[in-house]
C-alpha cells in the first residue's frame, strides 16, 4: 500500500496540476475560434440528433468568498431581467442556425445563483428554451439550487418547467467555517429546502461539499458529511477547495493561514471518503459518489462514464453548447467560450452575432490525449483495444507512451498490451499521472493542488 512519505517523493503535496474537465484545458484557448466558427459548427449538428444545452446565469444576492466563478452581486432584479431578454435572444440566435429535430438530453441552469429568477422569469427561459429545442423524453433538466434563495412559488415552477434533479452547494455546515469563507447556509436551512424539492417528486438530488476550507479539521468534516447523508442525496461531488487569490480576488478575504496543509486536506479527503463508502455509496471517478442505482453508477459499471466542465456525467451527447456570458460549449470539433464578461457578453448579443471570444480548433492527436486523459479520470485505466480501434496510433507507440508514464512514478502502475491501469493505491496520484500524457505548457496557466 502507497503510503505518504511515497506520496511526497512523487510529488502530490507540491503539484499544481489541471483538473481535466476539458482537453486542452481553458488556459489554452485562443481566439482561433469566433463567432462564425460557432455557427457553423451549429450548423453541422446532426438533424434530430440530441445535443446539451447549459444555461449560466452569472448573478448572486451575495458573492462567496471562496467561489472562483464567474459572478457578480445584484441587490436588485433589473439586471437579471435585463440579461434573460439577452439570453432569449441568444436563444434566436440558436434556433436560426440548429438543425431540424435536435432535441435536448440534458438541460442545466447554472451559475451564480439560477434561483434568484422570480418565477415569472424562470417560467419565461424554460418557455423559450422549450421552443428553441425541447427537452427528449428521457432527458434530464437540472438546476443549481440556492438553499438561501429558494421558496415555494420558485420550486413550483421549476418543477412545472420539467425539472427532475436539483443540485445543492453545501461547501460545510460548520458554522466557523461558514463565517470564515463568506457562505452562511445552516443545516435548518437546507434541510428545508431538500424537503420542498423531495416534495415536489424531484428524487434525483445532487450536492457539493468541499475538503481543504479553512479551518477544517478530520471532526469537522466528520460531522459535516454526517449532517450530509442525512438528506440522502443521490450524488455527492467532494471538491477540493482551489485557493486561487491572484485569479478570484474575492478568496483574499479567506485568511491562508487557516488553510489546512496539503497532508491534512488528503487526511479530509479520506476521512469523507470513508463516510461515504460505509453509508454505501458507490466511488465515482476521483472525487463523485453515487447510490448503487443512479446513472453515474450504471455509467461507471458499463464503461460509459464521462467528463465534462459539471464533474462527471452520464451524458452521451456528442455536443454541449453553453449559453449566457463566460460559458463553454464543446462539439466534435473543439471548444468555444462566450465572452466573460457580462457587458461584453450582452453587446454581442444585442448586435445579434454570438458572443464567442476563444476557444480551441481541435489538431493533431488532441483527441487521442483527450480521450487518453479522461479514461484516466472516469475508469482509472487506458484501454489500448479502445485506443487503437478509434484513434491513429500503433501498439508500439501506446507502450511507449505508458512506459515513459510509468517511470515518472517509479513503476507503480501496470502496464501491459492491454493497457495502462492506476492500481487502487496510487489513485490519489491520478491528475498527476493525466498530467503526462497532457502535451500543452502547464506554466501558461496557474492549477489547483493536485489534492
Amino acid at each position: 500500500m502507497i503510503v505518504k512519505p511515497q506520496l511526497a517523493k512523487l510529488g502530490l503535496f507540491d503539484a499544481k496540476v489541471p483538473r481535466y474537465t476539458s482537453y486542452p484545458t481553458a488556459p489554452h484557448f485562443s481566439n482561433d475560434v469566433d463567432s462564425d466558427t460557432f455557427g457553423a459548427w451549429i450548423s453541422g449538428i446532426r438533424p434530430n440528433s440530441a445535443i446539451s444545452l447549459y444555461i449560466h446565469v452569472p448573478f448572486c444576492r451575495r458573492l462567496c468568498w471562496f467561489c472562483a466563478c464567474r459572478t457578480q452581486g445584484t441587490q436588485t432584479d433589473n439586471p437579471v431581467i435585463a440579461y434573460v431578454d439577452v439570453l432569449k435572444a441568444e436563444l434566436d440566435l440558436l434556433a436560426a442556425r440548429l438543425p431540424k429535430g435536435v432535441t435536448l438530453s440534458r438541460l442545466h441552469w447554472g451559475g451564480g445563483t439560477p434561483t434568484l429568477l422570480k418565477p415569472e422569469l424562470m417560467r419565461d427561459l424554460a418557455a423559450r428554451i422549450q421552443e428553441t429545442v425541447p427537452l427528449g423524453r428521457c432527458g434530464e433538466f437540472s438546476v443549481e439550487i440556492d438553499p438561501n434563495e429558494i421558496d415555494e412559488a420558485r420550486l413550483d415552477t421549476l418543477a412545472e418547467a420539467g425539472m427532475n434533479r436539483a443540485s445543492i452547494g453545501i461547501q460545510d455546515f460548520d458554522e466557523e467555517i461558514q463565517k470564515t469563507i463568506g457562505r452562511i447556509q445552516g443545516y435548518d436551512t437546507t434541510r428545508r429546502a431538500v424537503d420542498m424539492i423531495r416534495a415536489r417528486g424531484i428524487s434525483s438530488l445532487n450536492a457539493d461539499i468541499l475538503f481543504g476550507l479553512p479551518n477544517q479539521s478530520k471532526s469537522r468534516m466528520t460531522e459535516s458529511v454526517q449532517k450530509l447523508l442525512s438528506l440522502s442525496p443521490d450524488r455527492v461531488a467532494l471538491y477540493g477547495y482551489a485557493h486561487v487569490p491572484w485569479m478570484a480576488k474575492r478568496q483574499q478575504m479567506i485568511p491562508s493561514d487557516a488553510l489546512p496543509t496539503p497532508e491534512q486536506r488528503l487526511d479530509l479527503f479520506e476521512t469523507a471518503r470513508r463516510l461515504f463508502l460505509w453509508d454505501g455509496y458507490a466511488e465515482i471517478g476521483i472525487d463523485h459518489f453515487a447510490t448503487k442505482d443512479d446513472g453515474l453508477t450504471r455509467a461507471q459499471r458499463t464503461g460509459r462514464l464521462k467528463r465534462n466542465f459539471q464533474g462527471y456525467t452520464d451524458d452521451d451527447a456528442p455536443v454541449l453548447i453553453g449559453l449566457g456570458a463566460s460559458s463553454i460549449s464543446r462539439f466534435p470539433q473543439g471548444y468555444a467560450q462566450n465572452a466573460a464578461a457580462t457587458s461584453a457578453y450582452i453587446k454581442a448579443i444585442r448586435a445579434e452575432r454570438f458572443s464567442t471570444a476563444r476557444g480551441h480548433v481541435f489538431k493533431g492527436r488532441d483527441i487521442l490525449r483527450a480521450r487518453m486523459i479522461e479514461a484516466l479520470m472516469c475508469d482509472f485505466q487506458i484501454d489500448s483495444t479502445e485506443i487503437l480501434r478509434d484513434h491513429d496510433v500503433t501498439s508500439s507507440e501506446l507502450i511507449q507512451m505508458y512506459d515513459a508514464v510509468n517511470a515518472e512514478f517509479d513503476g507503480l502502475l501496470n502496464v501491459s498490451d492491454a493497457g495502462l491501469v492506476i492500481p487502487p493505491e496510487a489513485r490519489a496520484l491520478t491528475r498527476m499521472i493525466a498530467r503526462k500524457f497532457d502535451a500543452y505548457d502547464l506554466s501558461k496557466a496557474g492549477h489547483s493542488s493536485a489534492i
